[in-house]
């Protein structure tokens, strides 16, 4: 019974694994429409091989020579469905972190590498923001500095650099605007 446990727990793990991540074609709605029916193809071919698997279970737990017959036709139609799950996952565009998978065959929660991930990055988000402010500090500083030291210059440098900052946006407000005077959504590139 460990190695139908073992197979199963394997099936479970790419069936979980088939759910996550599906990605859509960039060409719309109809390339998503088709990775989700690859999709829901593999899923039912998933479903069928694990049910074809417990079948074998008990066959095989339950084995005397007169089912030795059905055994081999079972072995034969779990071959056929694994073929044909295969040609059915190449139809798939799905990405799955072998993170997950591993999560899954070790019978965790796909949903702790997610709040893992989600975790990680808040760390280092805030890593990123303390480095901004501290530079933003360190630039106050020597600006405050420099405009003890040299007046003029700093003076002149905040000219130059407000007229740039109002050049700037001038340029961006004129990019995002279409000549009907809408405001792009999202800037082509």
């Amino acid at each position: 019974m460990d190695g139908g446990a073992a197979l199963n727990a394997s099936g479970v793990a790419a069936a979980a694994a088939a759910g996550n991540g599906v990605q859509a074609g960039a060409g719309g709605e109809r390339a998503e429409d088709a990775s989700k029916q690859n999709l829901a193809q593999v899923t039912a071919s998933i479903q069928k091989t694990l049910g074809l698997l417990h079948q074998l279970n008990l066959n095989v737990s339950s084995f005397s020579s007169a089912s030795q017959l059905p055994l081999l036709q079972r072995l034969n139609a779990l071959v056929a469905e694994l073929d044909t799950m295969q040609k059915l996952a190449e139809g798939c565009n799905i990405q799955v972190p072998m993170e997950v998978v591993n999560l899954i065959d070790d019978g965790k929660n796909p949903d702790e590498f997610t709040r893992d991930v989600i975790n990680s990055c808040i760390a280092k988000n805030q890593v990123t923001k303390g480095k901004t402010d501290a530079f933003k500090s360190l630039r106050k500083h020597l600006l405050e500095e420099l405009e003890q030291a040299f007046p003029e210059d700093v003076e002149a440098y905040r000219e130059i650099r407000a007229t740039s900052a109002a050049e700037s946006k001038r340029l961006a407000q004129s990019q995002s605007t279409l000549p009907n005077g809408d405001v792009k959504v999202k800037p082509e590139h």
